[in-house]
């Protein structure tokens, strides 16, 4: 036997341990002995079927390979490999453990939340049958046959039940191989697709090109009046040039839709679709060549000129100013490079606008990546990105967990959206933060967009951290929009308020419609009524296993809590005294609808928030349907502010401003500038200048003269100096503990103990316990300590290492074995 027989012979006769990752909240990775037939195919990555507990099977992530064994317990041998090579490599394995480290919480969560569903099968994940109508099962083995009988006869099983038909633990192997082979799915939900926005375009058929032809057109359509109006409209908008649609020649005719089919009918029209981006807004088709504007060059000369320098630049562009198309050039030279990017945004709803617009630049080299897409899509997405296959990928928070091969440029739009944090369940990481991490480790560049940038960006960019470059014009020179502000006292005193709107509003919506222009109406509160009130006893219906009052919902007729989705029946009359004088009080997107149907019956109303886009397409069909003006006003939630381009809008109503400005938390202020500034900038994104219309009961309000003046730097001052005084970020890092119970006086009593714990280290840093705004969810009452530790001077290290300490202290002790304790890192 040659030497390299001999030496592959000792390796595969040497006894080997795996420590495993698996996808539960425990602390430690788990240690399992490789049986000798498998010790050629473990290694750092794979996926290996393990046995925890008594009857719980897992595939787990091997970690690190071993010959040491456990000293407090025998190990258990793994019972097979899944993976021929690894599916999360070194820096993924790295990430996940700084992701633990940073946020506190077990590693397994992070890989609970980073694998699709179809890799980290366990024995409760559900298989089912693909369409299998051009499968061919003959070349299936007898046990794949088996398995495949017991679906088509029972349509979903457990793996646990796949154990059972076979008789053996080690099935993982073949259901991967018939998931590889199309023949099963695992963990098959409807979710949406990216689908790309088509729209029809008419033209004149050739017959009819010339003088002549028209006019034997005109005089056959003698007897169709609403068809020679059409013809009559096509060939007015042809002179003004561009590109005409069927909702063009209506609106300029007035005739109906089916006067359009008959002359397409007849051949007068030829139909023509082209690709059009949702994210450019009305009519505009997508060009593959641009020019930058002169801001726009100059802008991208310094972020090339900034990368030389630093890691993470922050692109400071007003809303309209063509940050994307920088994107773009960026994307090209990194991609030139042989490099890879990752572009995140903060919404699902806005990776099917930005695809549309990227996917003609970069095609298929460009893959989109979030929760929105089945697993199946998911997986093979993460393959894709494991081989190399895609170049670019666009997602929401979770793609930072996808496993690079060798990432160039991280681009992060709209940085300052709170929809970055993981808040529920864990990890609680912020996207942004943990891009920039995993961006180091590849030694690559993130470029973070925003025109209302995070404080804590702007101030790390002001500091010198990050570079920072700044946009402060509009592409085309189109100017910001004029911003009103109207006082709802003083304009109730005047009688000039109708219900919830002022008559300047309502004239503004009027004058709108008129000249053939849209209306974008915020309210950041969805449903019809926020609470009910009994006006003799002043009972609220309030939610059964919350502290907090139910809504009552116009389109399902029922009263809902927007924290635990608990409903029930709306009340009639009232529960404690009988009394039927019961009172809606405040007003959300449902019953300003309805209000304004009331007041102007003609117009035609779209409503964009959470109940109106649940559907699988439900945000795509109002964003289009409004997009091709099939509505006048749309009346919409904090969505409205994301980013979306409509070219007709050009009057932004805020009905009531107070909520967002008053709300109890340290960046209210900010978040109201931020969310008033994008919801303005929805206006006026084309040649003639927007108009805002605000409503408030506070005119002279410092956040509000600063989103008139459009005074960033203002706000940013103002903040700063607050923060700084009271010790909040960015001068002070901030920890979120929530205690957790089914019993209030268990509560704040376990809380009170934990915050004593964590004061004999930490002293004064350590505030509360305190109730939170919403003292119980779901049955569970919530007491809240918070940490404040400044930056500087101290070892963050040192201070979560002693909230660990603290926390295993809390649990070793019997009488807090039913409290549950929340760890938040940067919970803002």
């Amino acid at each position: 036997m040659s030497s390299p027989e001999l030496f592959e012979t000792a390796i595969a006769r040497q006894t080997l341990f795996v420590e495993v990752i698996l996808p539960l909240p425990i602390a430690k990775s788990y240690t399992y002995r490789v049986p000798e037939a498998l010790n050629e195919q473990v290694k750092l990555g794979v996926r290996v079927i393990v046995q925890f507990g008594k009857n719980r099977i897992y595939a787990a992530i091997v970690e690190r390979v071993t010959q040491e064994a456990p000293l407090r317990y025998e190990a258990k041998y793994i019972l097979d490999v899944v993976d021929e090579n690894s599916i999360v490599g070194v820096r993924q394995l790295d990430f996940w453990h700084w992701i633990s480290d940073y946020y506190m919480c077990h590693v397994g969560d992070v890989m609970q939340a980073a694998l699709p569903a179809a890799l980290k099968m366990a024995s409760e994940t559900k298989i089912r049958s693909a369409d299998q109508s051009d499968l061919d099962r003959s070349g299936l083995n007898d046990k794949a046959f088996l398995v495949m009988d017991a679906l088509d006869v029972a349509g979903e099983l457990r793996i646990s039940d796949v154990i059972k038909v076979l008789g053996q633990k080690s099935v993982f192997p073949l259901l991967k191989s018939l998931f590889d082979k199309g023949f099963i799915l695992i963990s098959e939900e409807i979710k949406q697709r990216y689908k790309p926005k088509v729209k029809t375009f008419l033209t004149f058929a050739s017959t009819y090109s010339d003088g002549e032809g028209k006019r034997e057109l005109l005089d056959a359509l003698n007897r169709a009046p609403m068809q020679q109006d059409a013809v009559l409209a096509f060939m007015q908008l042809q002179k003004q040039g561009g590109e005409i649609t069927r909702q063009d020649i209506m609106e300029a005719s007035g005739c109906g839709s089916s006067a359009i089919t008959a002359l397409i009918d007849k051949g007068v029209f030829d139909v023509k679709e082209k690709v059009v981006s949702r994210f450019q807004g009305t009519d505009i088709v997508l060009q593959k060549d641009f020019t930058f504007s002169t801001p726009q060059q100059q802008a991208y000369e310094q972020l090339n000129e900034l990368f030389e320098e630093k890691d993470v630049v922050l692109l400071h562009g007003v809303t309209a100013s063509g940050k994307t198309q920088l994107y773009v050039r960026l994307i090209e030279k990194v991609l030139a490079q042989g490099q890879h990017v990752l572009f995140l945004l903060p919404e699902i709803a806005l990776t099917a606008q930005i695809t549309e617009r990227l996917k003609l630049y970069f095609g298929d080299q460009l893959g989109v990546y979030h929760s929105k897409f089945n697993d199946n899509e998911r997986a093979e997405v993460w393959y894709k990105v494991l081989n190399g296959e895609l170049k670019i990928i666009v997602g929401a928070r979770s793609a930072v967990l996808l496993p690079f091969k060798n990432l160039g440029l991280i681009v992060v739009d709209e940085e300052h959206e709170s929809s970055y944090k993981q808040f529920e369940p864990a990890p609680r990481y912020h996207a942004r933060d943990a891009a920039i991490y995993l961006a180091s480790t590849y030694g690559a560049k993130v470029l973070l967009g925003s025109a209302t940038p995070s404080v804590e960006s702007f101030y790390n960019a002001k500091a010198g951290k990050y570079g920072l470059v700044t946009l402060s014009e509009r592409f085309g020179e189109v100017q910001l929009p004029a911003i009103e502000i109207l006082h709802v006292t003083e304009e109730g005193r005047k009688d000039q308020m109708v219900n919830y709107f002022s008559k300047t509003l309502l004239k503004g919506i009027e004058d709108a419609v008129a000249q053939k222009e849209q209306v974008i109406l915020f309210q950041n509160r969805r449903g019809h009524t926020p609470f009910l009130q009994c006006k003799t006893c002043g009972y609220v219906a309030k939610c059964v296993q919350c502290d907090v009052s139910l809504t009552y919902h116009k389109s399902s007729n029922l009263l809902h809590c927007h924290y635990c989705g608990f409903s029930e029946e709306n009340i009639q009359r009232c529960p404690a005294c009988g009394s039927t004088h019961l009172e809606n009080k405040g007003y959300g997107t449902e019953r300003i609808e309805e209000e304004l149907e009331l007041l102007m019956p003609q117009l035609r109303i779209g409503r964009l928030d959470l109940d109106s886009t649940r559907g699988k397409h439900g945000f795509d069909k109002v964003i289009t349907a409004f997009d091709d003006h099939e509505f006048d006003v749309l009346i919409g939630t904090q969505m409205v502010a994301k980013g979306l381009d409509f070219g007709r809008v050009n009057l932004i109503g805020i009905i009531n401003a107070d909520a967002m400005i008053n709300f109890p938390d340290f960046r209210s202020y900010e978040r109201a500038f931020s969310l008033f500034s994008q919801v303005a900038g929805r206006s006026g994104r084309r040649q003639t200048q927007g108009r805002v219309i605000i409503q408030t009961y506070s005119p002279n309000h410092r956040v509000l003269e600063q989103v008139v003046q459009h005074d960033y730097l203002a706000m940013f001052t103002n903040e700063i100096t607050e923060r700084k005084n009271y010790h909040y970020p960015p001068f002070y890092r901030l920890i979120r503990l929530d205690v957790k119970h089914v019993d209030q006086d268990k509560c704040l009593d376990s809380a009170n103990k934990l915050a004593n714990l964590l004061r004999t280290t930490l002293e004064e840093r350590v505030l509360g316990p305190e109730q939170p705004l919403v003292a119980r969810i779901r049955n569970n009452y919530i007491q809240t300590i918070t940490l404040k530790i400044e930056r500087t001077g101290i070892s963050i290290v040192k201070v979560k290492e002693l909230i660990r300490q603290a926390l295993l202290h809390f649990e070793l002790d019997k009488k807090n074995s039913s409290v549950r304790v929340v760890v938040d890192v940067d919970p803002y």
